[in-house]
C-alpha cells in the first residue's frame, strides 16, 4: 500500500463495502477479491477498522475453512428525511413544547412541511410503480 492518503481512501472503501452488506456482514475474502487486495493488506485494514470500533470481525466456518465476517458496528445516520424541516431554523424552537402556546401540535409551518413531504413521497412512489 502507498501513502497515508491512499491508505485512508482504501480503508474508506472497505468500510463502505462492509456498510453496504449491513447486519449480514461480508466475508473478508470476498472483500479482498472485490478490491484486489492481498489477504495481508486486507487483514491490516480490517484490524484498523476494528480498532476504530467501526466493525467487528466474527470468526465463521465457510466452505470448510475458517475466515472472518466483517460486520459494521457504526452505521451512519440518514438525516435526509428532516433536512428541510422548518424546526431546524425556527426562531421559536427554544420555546416550542407540546404543553406551551408555541407547539408542534399547532404549528402551521410544521403542518405545511409535513403535507409537502407526504405529497413528494407519494409522487416518488407513483414514479417507482410506473417503472416496473
Amino acid at each position: 500500500m502507498g501513502g497515508r492518503e491512499e491508505k485512508e481512501d482504501l480503508i474508506s472503501k472497505v468500510y463502505k463495502l462492509v456498510l453496504e452488506h449491513g447486519d449480514k456482514g461480508i466475508l473478508q475474502s470476498e472483500l479482498w477479491k472485490r478490491l484486489n487486495l492481498t489477504s495481508r493488506d486486507g487483514s491490516r485494514i480490517a484490524t484498523r477498522l476494528e480498532k476504530r470500533k467501526l466493525i467487528k470481525r466474527e470468526r465463521v466456518l465457510e466452505g470448510g475453512r475458517w475466515t472472518y465476517k466483517l460486520i459494521p458496528l457504526v452505521i451512519p445516520i440518514d438525516t435526509s428525511s428532516i433536512e428541510n424541516s422548518p424546526c431546524i431554523t425556527c426562531p421559536n424552537e427554544g420555546k416550542c413544547d407540546v404543553e406551551s402556546p408555541i407547539s408542534p401540535l399547532t404549528c402551521i409551518y410544521l403542518e405545511n412541511w409535513l403535507l409537502e413531504e407526504y405529497e413528494r413521497e407519494g409522487k416518488k412512489d407513483e414514479a417507482r410503480s410506473s417503472e416496473t
